[in-house]
């Protein structure tokens, strides 16, 4: 809902303004780029950089990952009771950006000469300190999906163009990253540079975003009343987000087994090691691409059989490489590309729905809690996340893999089976949870007018 609109919106005057939906995008652009920073250089940058024991740094990023998966559902909380004259969310992201920036540049710098008890300790309150500002921006956020429409398909809509930022912006912060570095005379130099670069825009974006956009009224002036446990516990009893948040964890164990077992296959089964950039690039543009025909479909279909379509696409996709030759093979770049167009979905839908399971919440409660809603999501999809990588360790180390060397004959059938046909299978699960799934347009539209009732 925009500022100029009634509080209680509905479908046909709910239509929100590309320029809203604009500005809306822009704030995820720095988070996406730090995101892909993180991921895949933060451990070179302390083993590179700084010279820092593997060991050491990964123990100390295990403490702060321990830490940011806990902190969403209650930071959730506070937003939903906050009230303010800049608003319920945007506060927090014309407030919040400076100290995220500051956090960013620290977590990519550290003094030298520290001791190994104060090296630990630095990456530890740094790394708490980012995750800190992280949620505090990206929590209130991500809730506006829920709060700046009530229609159905505009939340659609709204969530593409917000990933038609995201999505580019994560390939720039992964590309970007190495060849920023490379500028300079040492490792430790460079990544400082990025951590002021991507500082700046996390903080510039979200303040971009936070002025272009208006809140609700009734919304961002409402304070939740119910406890933090209390409010916790109400969301596992919302039976959509129950049924939502399972589907989306499924397909998430099984993006997460393709994602981190594709370098292993390009390497050991088709020896393409050096074309493993190419090949997640193309998955992760194509992903991209697809995002407004998701969207256009979203239109025509209920979310969740079209979210349920594009899962299949993927995994049918993902389990012909268990068919390929063991050689290079152009195969591989049909394989990503409708990978692709159907994870695609994955960016798409989920972040769609998870607003409209927050009314049913609200005509239970007459509170507005979708901040709470959101944090669970992040807290869930984190630990998701983590057991996904680390399935892939276990499966790796029970396959036999020996890093650098020929792999044996049970070890690449490890590999295989765990990139391909399995994550099908995991994904099957979650079909019939999306194609029988309740929320569908014509129940919301029922659940928006009980709701209009019982506020008026």
């Amino acid at each position: 809902m925009t500022g100029d609109r009634a509080s209680t919106a509905r479908p046909e005057d709910a239509r929100l303004p590309t320029k809203t939906k604009l500005f809306y995008g822009v704030g995820d652009v720095g988070n996406a780029m730090v995101n892909a920073a993180i991921v895949f250089f933060l451990l070179v940058f302390f083993t590179d950089g700084m010279l820092i024991a593997p060991a050491l740094a990964g123990s100390a990023l295990l403490v702060g990952k321990i830490y940011d998966a806990m902190n969403d559902p209650v930071f959730g909380w506070i937003s939903d009771r906050t009230t303010s004259r800049f608003g319920k969310r945007r506060v927090y992201m014309i407030f919040g950006a400076l100290p995220l920036a500051i956090s960013i540049v620290l977590l990519w710098r550290m003094p030298a000469g520290l001791s190994e008890v104060a090296i630990f300790a630095w990456i530890v309150i740094t790394f708490i300190f980012y995750d800190t500002m992280n949620t505090v921006t990206s929590v209130p956020y991500y809730a506006l999906t829920a709060e700046l429409t009530d229609d159905y398909d505009e939340r659609a809509g709204l969530t593409a163009y917000r990933m038609i930022f995201g999505v580019p912006a994560y390939l720039v912060g992964a590309a970007l990253t190495p060849v920023i570095v490379g500028f300079f005379a040492t490792k430790r130099a460079g990544y400082e540079v990025v951590g002021v670069i991507y500082g700046a825009t996390a903080a510039v974006v979200l303040w971009i975003s936070a002025l272009g956009i208006r809140e609700c009224k009734p919304i961002s002036e409402s304070k939740s009343q119910t406890p933090p446990l209390q409010a916790f516990i109400a969301t596992f009893r919302n039976r959509p987000f129950v049924q939502l948040i399972a589907a989306y964890l499924i397909a998430a164990i099984a993006f997460a087994l393709t994602q981190t077992l594709m370098a292993y296959y390009l390497t050991y089964q088709l020896r393409m090691e050096g074309q493993v950039p190419l090949v997640m690039g193309l998955l992760l543009v194509t992903i991209a691409l697809f995002l407004f025909p998701w969207k256009w479909l979203a239109g025509r279909w209920n979310k969740g059989p079209a979210y349920a379509l594009g899962l299949a696409i993927a995994g049918v996709a993902v389990a012909a490489t268990f068919f390929l030759p063991p050689r290079p093979t152009p195969l591989i770049y049909l394989v990503a590309f409708l990978a692709g167009v159907g994870f695609s979905a994955q960016w798409v839908f989920p972040w769609a729905m998870v607003p409209d399971v927050v009314e049913y919440d609200r005509l239970e409660t007459g509170e507005y809690r979708g901040g709470m809603y959101y944090g669970v999501w992040g807290f869930t999809s984190k630990l998701t996340g983590a057991s996904g990588v680390a399935l892939t360790g276990w499966i790796l180390q029970l396959s036999g893999y020996v890093p650098n060397v020929e792999q044996t004959v049970q070890a690449l059938l490890g590999i295989r089976l765990f990139f391909g046909p399995v994550p099908l299978l995991i994904l099957l699960v979650a079909l019939p949870l999306l194609i029988r799934y309740p929320v569908t347009r014509e129940s919301h539209a029922a659940l928006l007018e009980k709701l209009e009732a019982v506020e008026l």
